[in-house]
């Protein structure tokens, strides 16, 4: 398949889902719906979504002097202003192409503060894996509050836990075959995933480098802490989810992370992947898609205003250069 296409299909097939699932979400729900869901945005407390806009540029703020302790011990002392820039250029490219926000970043932080791309992109590597394991940790977290929840569902959903347990097994045994294929394999491919899988090694290693190590475990539990923040803080915007405690809105939180990696910036799913989770604690449909929209809507503005001023301050900020 041509090159250009392919390139083509990878901007347009998220943005086009996201259209999509947006047009299905307004299509599928009924005149009544939509008015409700339109009137739970209209009637939102504007404090609340201050303070969650005010916690999301803290913890982007956080993510950008997080981002300094990575690349001191590759030498390089970076100014706060050009790595917050950078952060927040990425976060705009990441809702016009997917996946293109951590090349943009590492891209602006090697123009403005003369490090090679490599090492920069490295570092956000790095990044990654860490944010991987925290949320990996949220859900460890969510799955403890709403264990009896879940235990529930699955007797519901499960006719034998023996069939489900020899298909777990059945899962790790092919994952350590593949990997051992992965090792011995020549296919380009599968070389390609082998050298991304020795990249993120390279990352997690990277970390013991770190200087100011407890410093850099604050600011990443502060981001984290920011990110549920964010969430909690919305609930308040719509009566119906006034009330939930922590552990439904973890659930949510998990939900609207993975939901945000499927298309551009969440566009569409993100609003439905918010309501479907709020679901399971009867929080009807109008609700949750309420949550979601103003959760996501706030949080994308900012995004974009700031990041779009980080693409005209950079060079301005940076004549020199």
């Amino acid at each position: 398949m041509n090159p250009k296409l392919i390139k083509y299909l990878k901007i347009i097939l998220p943005l086009a889902l996201g259209v999509f699932l947006i047009w299905y979400s307004i299509s599928s729900a009924t005149p009544e719906e939509r008015q409700k869901t339109l009137d739970y945005i209209a009637q939102a407390n504007p404090k609340w979504i201050i303070l969650s806009v005010t916690m999301g540029i803290i913890s982007h703020l956080s993510r950008a002097y997080r981002w300094k302790f990575l690349l001191e011990p590759l030498g390089y002392s970076v100014k706060l202003s050009n790595s917050f820039m950078a952060v927040m250029a990425g976060y705009l490219a990441n809702l016009g192409i997917p996946r293109s926000g951590e090349i943009l970043r590492g891209g602006t932080i090697s123009t403005y503060e003369d490090i090679p791309f490599k090492k920069a992109f490295g570092t956000i590597i790095s990044e990654r894996v860490i944010d991987s394991l925290m949320l990996l940790l949220i859900i460890a977290i969510a799955l403890l509050f709403q264990s009896e929840l879940l235990l529930s569902y699955l007797q519901e959903k499960i006719a034998s836990p023996f069939i489900t347990l020899a298909m777990l097994l059945g899962l790790i045994v092919m994952g350590i075959l593949f990997l051992k294929l992965i090792k011995t394999s020549n296919n380009p491919i599968l070389v390609k995933i082998r050298l991304f899988g020795e990249g993120i090694l390279e990352g997690i290693k990277s970390i013991y480098k770190i200087k100011r190590r407890r410093a850099f475990v604050f600011y990443t539990f502060l981001i984290w802490g920011l990110y549920v923040g964010m969430f909690y803080v919305i609930k308040y915007t719509v009566p119906e989810t006034a009330d939930l405690s922590i552990g439904p809105v973890l659930v949510t939180f998990v939900a609207g992370s993975i939901a945000m990696s499927t298309t551009n910036g969440g566009i569409g799913v993100f609003p439905i992947a918010i309501s479907a989770a709020l679901l399971l604690f009867d929080v009807e449909k109008p609700a949750g898609e309420a949550f979601g929209w103003i959760l996501w809507g706030s949080q994308t503005a900012i995004n974009i205003i700031i990041g779009a001023l980080s693409f005209l301050f950079l060079p301005i900020l940076n004549r020199e250069k």
